[in-house]
Parts: C-alpha cells; sequence; structure tokens
C-alpha cells in the first residue's frame, strides 16, 4: 500500500525543488530570470533646530536651549511613521545631537545603523543623514566658494554627498541647506542674489562629479531645504542650463493636494521650500513620476518644515 504524502513531506519536497524558496515563503515577488526588484524611500526633513538655539521659554527669550522634549518627541513619531529607508536632515546639531535622535528612535523600534553629520561654516546648524542601507562613499564638501558683491563668501553648511548601492548601480544623494531669508542686507532683501550663488555653486560641484547627467550611470539626486520657490532663481540655477533641463523637479503634495512645506510664523504664510531634484537618468525610477509631503499627526508638532518623500522602484 502506497504511503500518503505528510504535509511535512510535501514542504519539504517543495522546499528542495524551489530555487526561490525563501523568496516565495516571505511573499517577495519572483521576478522572471535575470530580473530583481528594489525599491528604496527617501525623505528631506528640516528638524527646526534639533540644536542649541534661541528659543522662547515660558515667554522668555533664551539664547543656546535645546529643542524642547515634546517636540523631539513628536519629530521621532513623523520619522516613524514615514517607515523610509534614508532620511536627509537639515537643521540638525553637532554629531552628540544627530547620535541623541538615532539611539532615541532605536529605542522606539526605528532602526538607522548607518549616520553621518556635516561640519561646515555654521557650526550651529549642520545637515545630516540617517541611513538603513550602508554608505558606499562619504564626501564631504566644505569648500564651495562663490562671489558674493565684492567678497568671496562660503556655503555655510556645506554639501553632503552619501552614495548608496541599488539594484540599478550607485546612487549618490547630495543634500543641501541653502542660506535662509533673513538678512541686514539692503542691496539684496530676502538673500534672494546669495541662495543663486550659493545654488551655482552647488550645481558646478555636482556636475564636476557628474559632468553628464543624463548619462545612464548618473543616478544622482540634490534634496534638502533650499528657502526658495521652484520658480526662483536658485532653482532655476539648479534645473536648468539655458532652455534645456539638466535636473528635474520632483512635483510634491500632501494628502489633500496641498504643497506647502514650510509655515513661516512671522510673515503667517505657507510656501513650498523643501525640494528633491532627480538627476534625468534617476526620474524614470521615481514612482508615480512625483513626490509626497507629508501631513500626517503631529506634523506640525515636530517642526515648521513637512517633510517630502520620494520612493523608486529600481526593479531590472
Amino acid at each position: 500500500m502506497r504511503r500518503p504524502f505528510s504535509r511535512c513531506r510535501l514542504s519539504g519536497l517543495f522546499l528542495a525543488l524551489s530555487p526561490v524558496r525563501h523568496l516565495a515563503l516571505l511573499g517577495a515577488v519572483i521576478l522572471p530570470f535575470g530580473l530583481s526588484a528594489e525599491t528604496l524611500s527617501v525623505a528631506t526633513y528640516n528638524t527646526a533646530n534639533y540644536t542649541l538655539a534661541g528659543r522662547f521659554v515660558d515667554g522668555v527669550y533664551t539664547r543656546g536651549y535645546p529643542k524642547p522634549e515634546n517636540e523631539k518627541q513628536a519629530l521621532r513619531a513623523v520619522i516613524k511613521a514615514l517607515d523610509v529607508d534614508i532620511v536627509a536632515l537639515q537643521e540638525m546639531g553637532s554629531q552628540p545631537f544627530l547620535e541623541e535622535l538615532r539611539r532615541d528612535l532605536k529605542t522606539e523600534g526605528v532602526d538607522y545603523p548607518h549616520a553621518i553629520v556635516l561640519n561646515a561654516a555654521d557650526e550651529a546648524r549642520h545637515v545630516a543623514v540617517l541611513s538603513r542601507k550602508p554608505f558606499t562613499r562619504v564626501s564631504k564638501h566644505t569648500d564651495l566658494e562663490f562671489a558674493y558683491f565684492d567678497t568671496t563668501e562660503t556655503v555655510k553648511r556645506g554639501l553632503l554627498e552619501v552614495r548608496v548601492k541599488t539594484a540599478a548601480g550607485e546612487l549618490a544623494l547630495f543634500i543641501v541647506h541653502l542660506k535662509s531669508r533673513l538678512t541686514d542686507r539692503k542691496d539684496d532683501p530676502e538673500s534672494t542674489q546669495r541662495r543663486a550663488a550659493e545654488a551655482r555653486a552647488v550645481r558646478d560641484r555636482v556636475f564636476s562629479v557628474f559632468p553628464k547627467s543624463d548619462a545612464p550611470g548618473a543616478l544622482f539626486m540634490i534634496l534638502g531645504d533650499f528657502n526658495d520657490s521652484r520658480s526662483s532663481p536658485a532653482l532655476r540655477t539648479l534645473t536648468r542650463e539655458k532652455r534645456v533641463e539638466i535636473m528635474h523637479l520632483l512635483r510634491a503634495t500632501d494628502s489633500r493636494g496641498e504643497v506647502w512645506t514650510h509655515f513661516y510664523g512671522r510673515q503667517d504664510s505657507y510656501s513650498r521650500i523643501d525640494h528633491m531634484l532627480v538627476s534625468p537618468s534617476l526620474k524614470r525610477f521615481v514612482k508615480d513620476n512625483a513626490a509626497q509631503i507629508h501631513d500626517g499627526p503631529g506634523v506640525r508638532d515636530a517642526s515648521d518644515h513637512r517633510p517630502v518623500i520620494a520612493r523608486f522602484d529600481f526593479t531590472q
């Protein structure tokens, strides 16, 4: 009498015969031979002075005061809700502040094992990165100079370049935080000319690394707080060379179709100043050809900025 197969024997036979058994059991998508699937999510987020800064404490302006604990808690909740692979941060403190954020996130179940902060001319506010993926390369561009009226100035927050491996090749992320609109100069109201000059210095450095932005392997993006709108001289400098698009600015909306990323309390105004620019070769991997603005619970408690998220599908 032939013994019927038991459930265990059938499972064992399936596992022995299937070369992709682990993927199948995990529910992953099995693609035809030679293809690989990978998605990657990236966010940019201004933390609103996760450092020592001047703040109103109990109605009194106090210098060198840390970010309040309720704001830190809200910030961590937002980052947890984003659930992205890489977070580019602006207005971050020095390395101890970044380590504090990373440690507290891990305590709450959000682990970013790879982190880097850029120390540049601005000693208080830095750009930084938290990542689940290891960096294949890190470059700290702190030597970006530009002519500004009769002087030579430096891009104060520098330009942080990190690279990660993807199924389509190495992806480079350039994180920026351009000059704010606050200024005492009457010959450059709102620092428009200075930001345009900073943008030119950033563009020249990025394009010295990637001379041909449309080359197949030129997978890179510039992201962060630009302190300017998409029609500004700074953004035009970064996205166009004469009439040719050299970088593509991703459109972004929140769940209600609104486009603002920053609330400016002094003017009681909303604007979109946080952006993601992708190279022509990277553009085709952007899911839905657009980014998203996060508007979940607590976002207004964490920062005066809202994070922007892009998702990439590197299926090949």
